[in-house]
């Protein structure tokens, strides 16, 4: 039975993984997870005899306290950030704490036996954003701290750790979480504003590839599959966005389309003629040829995502 800690795992991306291990026949698995404040009992009652741990990532408390309890987990995966752009461009400081790992990376390599692969979740703002369809090796020119910080994550990453996978993973979305969440979750702000029956503004000129919350569950398990069955040299960066570029008006659209809301609601405007407080990378769609190739996970549409993610629609 592989041991393992999701780091953030009261957010939303940690708690649909736990979910999913929690799920899986035979528990193949043994859970355990970090949180900050106070641990989402609703969770732990779903995710139960999971161990859960209050650790500071700025100060790296509650570490030791891990090893004590659950023992060297097999895979970390850290989930844990403060992600909201604007927040981090307030809190410069706070967002390197948080977002670059030290402690985490730091308590790993102190580990007796040092066979455990951190998998690490960035983010596709390290990239500037000047182009469509980034590859892994493209230059990494962020142009706001969030990006910034996630990229200095990396870097000490790479300096101070041997076996990691980090995965820079588009705007997350899909259904939400056994305890919810409180930050808004795309797809379902989107449909709350169309619901109202206002008009609403989007961009037309900002892209991404948004990616399905449970399809970036599926690369986690893959890549726990490839450690667990012998792989055990890993130094990869892999793209994790969604099949399909959109625009934020595309997005709207595609909520609508699966509503049946009047697109006369949607208004396009330009991104450059709102001041969000934080500069916003235009095009950070992204080529995930390698994460297809080298996992075999093939995300769903766009469109199928959003269907899911409001469960009315039956996907195609």
């Amino acid at each position: 039975m592989a041991r393992v800690l999701v780091v953030g795992g009261s957010g939303y991306l940690g708690q649909h993984l736990l979910q999913r291990f929690a799920e899986m026949d035979g528990r193949q698995i043994d859970m355990a997870f970090t949180y900050h404040s106070n641990p989402p009992r609703q969770l732990l009652d779903a995710i139960s005899p999971a161990l859960s741990f209050r650790v500071d990532l700025k100060t790296g408390e509650g570490f030791d306290e891990i090893t004590k309890t659950f023992g060297q987990p097999d895979i970390v995966i850290n989930c844990a950030a403060l992600s909201v752009p604007r927040a981090c461009e307030v809190d410069p400081d706070g967002a390197m704490a948080i977002n670059v790992p030290s402690f985490l990376v730091n308590w790993l390599a102190s580990l007796t036996d040092n066979n455990t692969v951190l998998i690490h979740l960035s983010t596709d703002q390290v990239y500037e954003g000047s182009k469509s369809f980034y590859r892994e090796v493209d230059e990494t020119v962020p142009v706001n701290m969030y990006g910034k910080s996630k990229l200095a994550a990396e870097e000490f990453i790479r300096a101070n750790y041997r076996n990691y996978v980090i995965l820079r993973s588009s705007i997350i979305y899909g259904p939400q979480t056994i305890s919810p969440v409180p930050k808004s979750l795309p797809i379902q702000w989107i449909d709350d504003f169309l619901s109202q029956g206002n008009q609403v503004e989007f961009f037309h000129d900002e892209y991404r590839c948004p990616v399905y919350v449970k399809d970036v569950v599926n690369v986690v398990l893959a890549v726990i599959q490839k450690w667990t069955s012998g792989s055990k040299e890993f130094d990869w960066t892999l793209n994790v966005g969604g099949v399909d570029r959109v625009s934020r008006l595309q997005m709207a659209e595609a909520v609508a389309d699966c509503r049946g809301y009047d697109h006369s609601l949607i208004k396009p405007v330009s991104a450059s003629t709102v001041n969000r407080g934080v500069i916003s990378p235009a095009d950070i769609s992204m080529d995930i040829t390698r994460l297809t190739q080298l996992l075999g996970v093939i995300p769903i549409p766009f469109k199928d995502g959003v269907k899911s993610t409001l469960g009315i629609c039956g996907t195609s």
